[in-house]
């Protein structure tokens, strides 16, 4: 982890597993003080260390109980206009930029099967769209996570 010192990485490492750990906790478990602590952890998030909270919320309690991934083929030069179109559909909640045959792999969440159809459609019908192929998320079996590699370079 080039970039970041023995003292950011113990507490990245004790965020990991907690990540709304106060600084007084960190500071505890780490046996470094508190202004140590909150000015580290200052420059951490400065850096862009830490991703937004966003991703740490369910959207189910949100009505949307259902995640699909839609691959997405473009066509050739109309790559950035697609991707400007498809970041004003709300339920659009990340999207990748792949090498390979699929362009595009749009991770949406929806309310059920027709809404999922629904937002497949606005996107079918961004020009520039060549095809769509969807796949539902059956279940998230490997949450996002850094913990094992924050093991292995601590």
């Amino acid at each position: 982890m080039s970039g970041y010192d023995a003292i950011d990485r113990a507490l990245l490492v004790a965020l990991a597993p907690d990540p709304r750990a106060t600084v007084v906790a960190l500071a505890d478990q780490l046996g470094l003080s508190r202004n140590t602590v909150q000015a580290r952890m200052s420059r951490l998030e400065a850096s862009g260390a830490f991703l937004s909270f966003e991703r740490s919320m369910d959207p189910a309690p949100l009505g949307y109980p259902l995640e699909a991934f839609i691959a997405v083929h473009v066509r050739q030069k109309r790559l950035r206009d697609v991707v400007d179109e498809i970041a004003e559909i709300p339920e659009v909640i990340q999207a990748h930029g792949l090498s390979g045959a699929v362009d595009l792999l749009v991770r949406v969440v929806c309310r059920d099967a027709h809404d999922l159809f629904r937002i497949d459609g606005e996107i079918l019908a961004i020009d520039g769209v060549e095809r769509t192929e969807t796949s539902l998320a059956m279940g998230e079996l490997i949450p996002y996570r850094l913990g094992p590699l924050l093991d292995r370079t601590a």
